[in-house]
């Protein structure tokens, strides 16, 4: 067992998460690549480590019971406990590739049932799973990664009712979540990374993975009085 502080982002080998990994490495933070694919988490992990960041990798698929539970085992026995836990993977589901649009009226429900898995239950699943080294830490951190696209008061960009509807589940698990922690240390929020250029939209974004990381970073290394329950952008709280 080490004293380092560790932290866990699932989704980590690309896009957004290996971004949060990176500078939650540069802040000094031992980071775990969470990753379905082995390989893929492996070379990540890899890479950050070749960059002087004290990284190591852990295949987890936050859609099965069994992997995430093994992947709890394994971070147990290599470390004994979590500081801060980064709900980041995440997928969208089909979507209109011109307008980018998913109708409500017509969506298949066995493609909301495949992104909630992912974006809702998969953060229960891979929260639950850590909640028992997270609580001894000093200093547990929670972040989901969100999107002012569940947000019912600003309901930004096209209509998208599988992959929109799904983080609007999430922030409201995210406050229960918190209200549940309210007399404890452990501090759980969601962020925004907002519209960021990688493979899950085509790299149509307007913004880089490090800008994107930026909200999420900020929550995952708040002081001990920080927020808690909220959904949070680079310019602060996001209303929903």
């Amino acid at each position: 067992m080490t004293t380092a502080t560790t932290a866990l982002v699932t989704g980590a080998n690309k896009g957004i998460g290996s971004a949060i990994a990176e500078s939650l490495g540069r802040l000094g933070l031992r980071v775990v690549v969470g990753a379905r694919d082995e390989a893929a988490g492996s070379d990540a992990a890899a890479r950050l480590a070749a960059s002087g960041i004290d990284a190591t990798s852990v295949r987890i698929d936050v859609t099965s019971d069994e992997s995430v539970a093994a992947a709890a085992r394994e971070l147990e026995e290599r470390f004994g406990t979590l500081d801060v836990l980064v709900n980041n993977a995440g997928i969208s589901g089909p979507f209109d590739p011109v307008t980018w649009g998913q109708d409500p009226t017509t969506m298949d429900l066995d493609d909301l049932r495949s992104v909630v898995d992912t974006n809702v239950y998969g953060v229960v699943r891979v929260t639950n799973a850590m909640l028992p080294m997270l609580r001894r830490s000093a200093h547990p951190r929670i972040v989901n990664t969100s999107s002012s696209m569940g947000s019912l008061t600003r309901q930004p960009g096209p209509v998208m009712g599988v992959y929109s509807s799904s983080k609007t589940f999430l922030n409201g698990i995210t406050v229960q979540y918190a209200r549940a922690f309210a007399d404890t240390p452990v501090i759980v929020n969601a962020a925004c990374p907002g519209l960021v250029a990688t493979d899950f939209n085509g790299f149509a974004g307007d913004r880089t993975p490090e800008q994107g990381a930026a909200a999420v970073v900020r929550l995952a290394t708040l002081p001990d009085d920080g927020p808690r329950g909220g959904l949070f952008d680079d310019a602060g709280v996001v209303p929903w």
